[in-house]
């Protein structure tokens, strides 16, 4: 008998169609051919949280669209490679529960082994909805009752107090679709009407996309307006929803204004660190952003917001750098001090 040796070869061998998402910081699509590097650890893994790569792998027959979803965690090694032992212990529960007809529909015992492995995990809610939508969209499948109701919502057909029956879903679905001109403008012209009770899962869904550039403009100038000024929890909402929006370059300067200012919550800068990594390819961003981390005198904060930067391959240069800076404040060198003093090293 044949070895698998990777879940690639796995999928392949099925006769599958298949992708590959990264659902731990955003929702990411990872390429086959990244992800193959990656299993054949020639890469890291490009989105770590907690040490771990959590996956979403979509898969189907050629002959239809109906997608299985497997939602996978695997550890990393302190490198950010993936741990091959794990994922080949992963490889193995799924044959001995499914043989190589992994398309099959499970019996409900092979359903309750697969998901009573080690490596299965629940996303939470908002992201299985948002993953929900972007799957559909992508696998050009129909949305949820849901969004043609939303869709009504946004137009003001419904009155803008009249939101108990908008769907989590259905907004999602309208995210998933917000690339569309015609949408965009829609919520671009209303999004100022969505009272808050919509408007926080509709930023969080918002995440995952690069929005229009209208969309964009109304959301930076929604947080600028004096309401939400004064209501924290709304404004890092939407600020989360710029999350996968920062080549637009007024997104860009609000973030920037945000890492410099010395009025930035702790939130907020939790927030930054978590989902707009991104922008810490910029060394000079990323030193500012420490030095920020640093004002606020939380030497447990600092530890882990550094570590969990120091993670992500696409910085970790940038934030290693940092170590040998000789411009460092004493804010920082104080904070860079207390995580060498009580870790071996830095991972």
């Amino acid at each position: 008998m044949t070895t698998i040796s990777s879940i690639s070869e796995l999928l392949s061998l099925s006769g599958s169609q298949y992708r590959i998402y990264d659902v731990g910081r955003k929702i990411n699509k990872i390429s086959k051919e990244q992800f193959n590097k990656i299993e054949l650890n020639y890469q890291p893994y490009p989105y770590p949280i907690q040490s771990h790569a959590c996956l979403a792998i979509v898969f189907w027959q050629k002959d239809t669209k109906q997608p299985f979803i497997w939602f996978v965690k695997l550890p990393l090694d302190e490198r950010g490679l993936l741990n091959q032992g794990a994922r080949n212990h992963y490889i193995a529960i799924i044959i001995e529960a499914l043989g190589k007809n992994i398309t099959d529909s499970p019996s409900e015992q092979q359903d309750e082994l697969l998901k009573n492995n080690p490596y299965h995990f629940a996303p939470a809610q908002y992201k299985m909805a948002a993953f929900n939508s972007i799957i559909n969209v992508e696998l050009k499948r129909s949305l949820s009752s849901h969004y043609e109701i939303f869709i009504d919502y946004l137009h003001g057909k419904l009155g803008w107090d009249n939101w108990k029956n908008i769907g989590v879903q259905g907004i999602n679905d309208l995210a998933a679709t917000v690339n569309s001109p015609a949408l965009a403008q829609l919520l671009s012209s209303n999004i100022n009407h969505i009272p808050n009770e919509v408007l926080t899962p509709l930023c969080i869904a918002l995440e995952n996309h690069t929005l229009p550039a209208n969309v964009t403009n109304s959301i930076l100038a929604l947080i600028n307006s004096d309401h939400v000024k004064q209501n924290e929890e709304v404004s890092l909402s939407l600020v989360r929803s710029l999350s996968s929006s920062t080549t637009n370059i007024s997104a860009y300067e609000f973030m920037t204004k945000l890492i410099e200012s010395d009025n930035t919550s702790v939130d907020t800068l939790v927030v930054l660190s978590g989902r707009f990594w991104e922008l810490f390819t910029d060394s000079s961003l990323l030193h500012k952003f420490l030095e920020n981390v640093a004002r606020h005198n939380d030497n447990q904060l600092f530890a882990e917001i550094f570590k969990d930067l120091v993670s992500i391959p696409a910085i970790r240069p940038n934030v290693l750098s940092i170590l040998r800076s000789t411009e460092r404040s004493e804010a920082l060198s104080q904070n860079i001090g207390f995580i060498f003093n009580h870790s071996n090293k830095v991972q």
